[in-house]
């Protein structure tokens, strides 16, 4: 700590210090001081309201020139940008922002789900999104690859069996070492991370309280929503109560048995696909179509692997009620649906009901009203401009929450990273949306890059459109002896960009 004193004093800037040992309530403030910091040590050194941490981050700070930066910043505000949501997209924004010099917060808590289940920093892709759903969407390929690997020469007699115990678990070890990564990531560049919900109180100024209901107040002079989505429910009988959502199915205890999906949204048939490479029977209940704004000629494909996988479609059909028969690791439902194309009724038996019917913005809570921030009210999304600026100018939106963007980590990523730039950077690179390329990691892999067929169509005309495909063998398939007509792949091409059409 002397050395720490001993800078500030060479730098002609006077310091407080809170002895802690020293005072009565040491104990509750080191406890307040370990949550926003996540640092347990002392000292624990802030300069103009930013956390720099100890000694050794504090003379790298000086050596870097940051130290300098946040002493000269002005005091008007408590931090140049405050980030609501820890995920993909706001944490690129906030670290980018970080490494400009700025001041910066992020405010990150998680409401746990209907079932109990929550998680830590990264947000929905890293905690319950695309990186346990491919990690098990791996573990379904290996199951494939075993079956294959006899046509390969290899040879085994005992009985191979999955274990969904183990698969968790090491799942969630890895899922642990990103988010502790992502902690000492924003830590390493002074960014305070704050385990607490944001909520607009005026102007500039926002509310944020922890889980204890404690609440504290910050003011910053720009702000990013980037709070992201969660599954939506059906609002029938049962379906809280009884039913899982992908917030709880990576992290779930217990092999889920005989299962239920229901939706077909990529999530929906994704999880359905691994759970029926695992092993597992699965049925997917389907009210319209598959894959709702993807090519519909691919997605009746990737339906028709699935079924050749055993996967039973249910179509035209919704859940009115879930009701509980027993309780169980996993128990049994049993769920009456209703057809949509008249007042047929079904009924059927499952271990688990996964709801995978879409997904709404978290933006209700946050204060938006009380600034002025416009909000697509179907949707709850935030327009925004094609600098991610919403309708109040200090206020911008990132990822999942902002409305007509593609809802995809990459695409949040960069647009955090260039908004910060743009803000704090003097640059002017603007975020590129359009052909950003997707995969569906269902069993037969769907990836695609711009128009669908359908859309396609609607914007260039039918007769504009040339339209190539074919049929392919992946060479790992040939000696396996798997299906030599499921692969497929197609190209939509403009005759209008195509030279030898306009001689």
């Amino acid at each position: 700590m002397r050395q720490v004193k001993e800078l500030f004093s060479s730098l002609g800037v006077d310091c407080n210090i809170l002895e802690l040992d020293q005072v009565d309530d040491g104990a509750s403030v080191q406890e307040v001081l370990s949550e926003i910091t996540n640092q347990r040590t002392v000292p624990s050194i802030f300069v103009s309201k930013v956390h720099v941490g100890g000694c050794d981050r504090t003379f790298q700070a000086h050596q870097s020139g940051l130290l300098q930066k946040l002493l000269e910043e002005d005091p008007a505000y408590d931090y140049d940008l405050i980030v609501i949501g820890g995920g993909s997209g706001g944490l690129s924004c906030a670290q980018e922002a970080a490494v400009l010099g700025r001041r910066v917060m992020v405010l990150d808590d998680v409401v746990p789900s209907p079932q109990g289940t929550s998680w830590g920093l990264g947000g929905t892709c890293v905690n319950v999104g695309c990186i346990p759903k491919k990690l098990m969407h791996q573990a379904a390929l290996l199951g494939q690859a075993l079956t294959d690997s006899r046509k390969f020469g290899w040879e085994y007699n005992q009985q191979v069996k999955h274990n969904w115990e183990t698969m968790t678990e090491a799942i969630q070890n890895h899922i642990g070492s990103l988010t502790r990564g992502y902690r000492r990531a924003l830590r390493e560049k002074a960014v305070a991370l704050v385990n607490s919900c944001g909520e607009f109180v005026e102007h500039h100024k926002i509310k944020a309280t922890n889980g204890k209901g404690q609440e504290t107040y910050y003011t910053a002079a720009k702000f990013v929503i980037a709070t992201g989505e969660r599954p939506r429910y059906l609002g029938i009988q049962g379906d809280k109560e009884y039913c899982i959502t992908s917030d709880d199915l990576f992290s779930l205890p217990y092999c889920p048995g005989a299962t239920l999906v229901v939706g077909a949204s990529p999530a929906a048939l994704e999880c359905a696909g691994f759970l029926a490479g695992l092993g597992l029977e699965v049925t997917v209940m389907v009210r319209s179509q598959l894959l709702r704004g993807f090519d519909q000629e691919m997605a009746e494909k990737v339906g028709s692997s699935m079924q050749q996988l055993g996967v039973r479609f249910l179509r035209k059909f919704v859940p009115v009620e879930v009701q509980q028969l027993e309780k169980g690791s996993p128990g049994k439902l049993k769920v009456v649906a209703q057809s949509t194309e008249g007042t047929e009724m079904i009924e059927g038996l499952y271990n688990t009901v996964l709801l995978a019917i879409g997904r709404d913005s978290c933006t209700k809570k946050i204060g938006l009203e009380k600034i002025g921030v416009k909000v697509n009210e179907k949707t709850g999304k935030i327009p925004v401009n094609d600098v991610e600026q919403s309708s109040v100018p200090y206020v911008y939106a990132v990822g999942d929450v902002a409305e007509g963007k593609p809802e995809l980590t990459p695409v949040a990523v960069q647009a955090g990273k260039l908004l910060a730039r743009r803000l704090f950077g003097g640059r002017l690179e603007k975020c590129d949306y359009i052909n950003a390329p997707t995969v569906v990691f269902t069993p037969l892999e769907y990836g695609c890059c711009g128009y669908a067929e359908e859309k396609a169509v609607e914007v260039y005309r039918k007769e504009n459109l040339e339209v190539y495909h074919t049929l392919f063998w992946p060479l790992e398939w040939t000696v396996a002896r798997r299906d030599s007509n499921t692969c497929y792949a197609k190209i939509i091409c403009s005759k209008f960009d195509n030279p030898l059409h306009q001689q």
